[in-house]
């Protein structure tokens, strides 16, 4: 269901096996591999109930599936998606998995390059990169740890959960996509539901949604940014009672990336205690694309590209990271978010101009005009 990354990695999975495979796409014109069939165009999801497995792109809704099968009550009995697949095929328990609203790149990034720090063979992938049922191509050996970031579009029906799973902080997100919080966040819980007592549980403390989420399971639940799992004190991040590294000395910006950083060393440190290996990636990875990426300087002005953060909440750290004077450009396409408290952020936050773009950039300047702040252009327009 679907013909782009997702789907093209599971024909290749099942086409290796000798399957007969159909391709469905909305797209009426995409070229279908020799020797399938195929479905395309505006009925491409229906009649499903004819096939014995249905391999759910992420980016497809499972209430889509049900209600262009109306008379198949027990559809989503077939269906599948790349990373159950991937469980179930994957040589390796050794598998830790990761979730959030954002953060989830980062913190899975960090926890990959200390595990191989610490000498151990690691493959990163699943929402980030190399997508999940790629990553088997990959040789991955029973030894192998395998570090996946997950979205709540790939776990809304997963049936698997992994040995380590991670919650970083999550707020409203993708309100566009899902009909509700409580169907995002039941979403994200998967990761832990199927946990047992010999898995752990990392979630974020100082957040009502992750403690939620991170309970579903029966595993060992361990907070971070809260002992006993990895914490900061006095302007250092700790666990027990060793110092991992000084905040000042972390290579990432931002008090919201000591979220991550404690988390990743608290997954670590289910696995190794090999300090160094920590401290050797906290104060040398400077972060993602995308991510409060530093571009340039150019007369004298810092340029930062944080279009990865799509979220009110996500801005309100970003603008948190830097003391000094800035500008900021904030817009895009619309999540039913709510920016009031970004404006009140914004008023705040030693900035000296907004520019407002896209879909929501008037709606911004609103909430930033009535918080009383008078510095905002949207499209150009003075407002």
């Amino acid at each position: 269901m679907g013909f782009a990354r997702d789907g093209r990695a599971a024909y290749d999975y099942f086409n290796a096996g000798g399957h007969q495979i159909t391709i469905c796409d909305q797209n009426a014109h995409v070229e279908v591999p020799n020797g399938c069939s195929s479905q395309l165009g505006s009925d491409y999801l229906k009649n499903l109930d004819q096939f014995d497995v249905i391999v759910r792109s992420a980016g497809l809704m499972p209430h889509l599936i049900t209600e262009a099968n109306p008379d198949s009550a027990d559809i989503l009995k077939k269906v599948t998606g790349n990373v159950d697949l991937f469980f179930e095929a994957c040589p390796t328990p050794n598998i830790i998995g990761v979730t959030g609203t954002k953060g989830k790149g980062t913190t899975c990034t960090l926890i990959a390059k200390m595990l191989e720090a610490a000498g151990k063979r690691v493959h990163l992938g699943g929402n980030i990169g190399i997508g999940a049922l790629d990553l088997l191509k990959n040789n991955i050996l029973p030894d192998d740890w395998v570090v996946l970031e997950q979205s709540s579009f790939q776990l809304i029906d997963q049936k698997h959960s992994p040995h380590i799973a991670v919650c970083l902080m999550v707020v409203p997100e993708h309100l566009d996509m899902h009909k509700d919080l409580k169907e995002y966040t039941g979403a994200k819980s998967n990761l832990f539901t199927h946990q047992t007592e010999k898995d752990f549980a990392i979630y974020y403390a100082d957040n009502e949604n992750s403690v939620k989420i991170a309970s579903a399971g029966k595993s060992k639940k361990i907070p971070f940014m809260k002992q006993p799992g990895a914490f900061v004190i006095n302007d250092d991040i700790a666990i027990d009672e060793t110092v991992i590294v000084p905040t000042k000395d972390l290579k990432l910006l931002g008090k919201h990336n000591w979220q991550n950083a404690c988390a990743a060393v608290t997954a670590v440190c289910q696995v190794t205690r090999d300090i160094r290996a920590m401290q050797s990636v906290l104060t040398t990875f400077a972060g993602l694309e995308h991510r409060l990426e530093f571009v340039r300087e150019v007369g004298g002005v810092k340029f930062y590209d944080d279009s990865f953060g799509t979220t009110p909440e996500t801005a309100i750290v970003a603008l948190q990271a830097f003391d000094q004077p800035k500008v900021l450009i904030l817009g895009g396409s619309s999540k039913n978010s709510d920016y009031s408290e970004l404006a009140k952020a914004v008023k705040v936050g030693n900035v000296r101009a907004v520019v407002t773009i896209g879909e929501t950039g008037a709606q911004i300047a609103k909430d930033l005009q009535f918080a009383r702040y008078e510095h905002v252009k949207n499209g150009g327009s003075t407002m």
